[in-house]
């Protein structure tokens, strides 16, 4: 019999509900209230279709993360994100690829409106890179930063994942100040490309310890790409204009490509900025792949990429996106890494159409 404790917090309130015991018998969940047992758990973070838990295996004492799929808008059954998500995360077993232990449910009962909830059990993790990123006591040196872009590559977020099969898709998907030019313009027959360009955005976000383009909407993340990796057109990406969305949309003229400019402030080492240039390519054909990524000098000169266990012993308490200070959407960080960490609402609008 399996065990599992959770508790909740509602938005940024730090309420405290009672202890629910999770009781997998034949793969059915039956929910129970355990409050005098007096274990406390912690709403981790929200994603757009499923809440996420830290929980604790009675028996074993083993953390996990409990992820609830929600169903409160779907009208004709599970989610199909969900699916596919699930039957991805069934066929990879990989390191760097966070391990889906089970998949269980709750009972109907007065407790969720007699609504049966569906939960992945995770591995849990102590952290997120967005919040270690958002805490300036955490420091990052240079072979730590190429661990970590070393399991990069094999470690993405599958709740936007599809079966790779000769197809046309749908261009929904990736997080939008991650999501790359071709997606942006309507490509629908897209491959790897598209995850080297977020790689690139992370790898920068790395030093700057912000997102580097936090654009409101497709029309404005263009504008931004543009401002940062020059004007698209044909010249510097062949048959851009055949995009369903090239001429729809309102792209900056005369841009010219400025990534090693607004990054070298930020960015020391010139074989990172150099890589860094290669990932944010326009054209998705001429953008580095990642065998050539990871054989990139970056990775083989000195100092070479070290484990991450002695700088993450150091931090006791865990570090996730949700406990960190919001971050400002349609803002960019200031011109100069001096300004980092400014409020973001004492910043002049005008830096809003900034890179950075």
């Amino acid at each position: 019999m399996w065990l599992y404790w959770l508790s909740t917090e509602f938005s940024a309130r730090c309420f405290s509900v009672c202890c629910l015991g999770l009781f997998l018998v034949r793969s059915t969940w039956l929910l129970s209230p355990c409050a005098a047992h007096g274990f406390f758990f912690y709403f981790i973070l929200f994603f757009f279709y499923r809440e996420v838990f830290k929980a604790k295996h009675r028996q074993t004492g083993k953390k996990v993360a409990l992820k609830k799929v929600l169903m409160e808008n779907e009208k004709e059954g599970f989610p199909i994100t969900a699916l596919r998500e699930i039957k991805i995360l069934q066929l990879l077993k990989h390191e760097n690829v966070v391990n889906l232990i089970e998949i269980c449910r709750t009972k109907a009962s007065p407790y969720n409106r007699c609504k049966g909830s569906i939960y992945l059990v995770f591995d849990f993790c102590e952290h997120d890179l967005a919040g270690l990123l958002s805490n300036a006591h955490v420091k990052f040196t240079l072979s730590e930063i190429k661990k970590v872009m070393q399991m990069l590559e094999g470690n993405p977020s599958f709740s936007l994942a599809k079966n790779s099969q000769p197809n046309r898709y749908t261009n929904r998907v990736v997080t939008l100040w991650y999501r790359p030019p071709e997606l942006l313009l309507g490509e629908r027959d897209y491959g790897p490309p598209i995850d080297l360009w977020g790689a690139g955005c992370i790898m920068a976000e790395m030093w700057t310890r912000s997102p580097i383009m936090q654009g409101n909407t497709e029309q404005h993340q263009l504008t931004l790409i543009s401002q940062l990796c020059g004007s698209i057109t044909p010249e510097v990406w062949p048959n851009v204009d055949k995009y369903e969305l090239y001429e729809k949309l309102d792209l900056p003229k005369g841009q010219k490509r400025k990534v090693k400019d607004r990054l070298k402030a930020y960015v020391k080492d010139p074989y990172a900025l150099d890589l860094i240039d290669k990932l944010l390519v326009l054209d998705p054909a001429q953008r580095i792949d990642s065998d050539d990524a990871l054989n990139h000098d970056f990775f083989w000169s000195d100092p070479m990429p070290s484990d991450l266990k002695n700088m993450l012993s150091t931090h006791n308490q865990s570090m996730f996106e949700y406990l960190a200070p919001p971050r400002r959407r349609g803002g960019h960080m200031p011109q100069q890494p001096a300004n980092q960490g400014r409020n973001p609402a004492a910043t002049n609008q005008t830096e809003f159409d900034r890179v950075f």
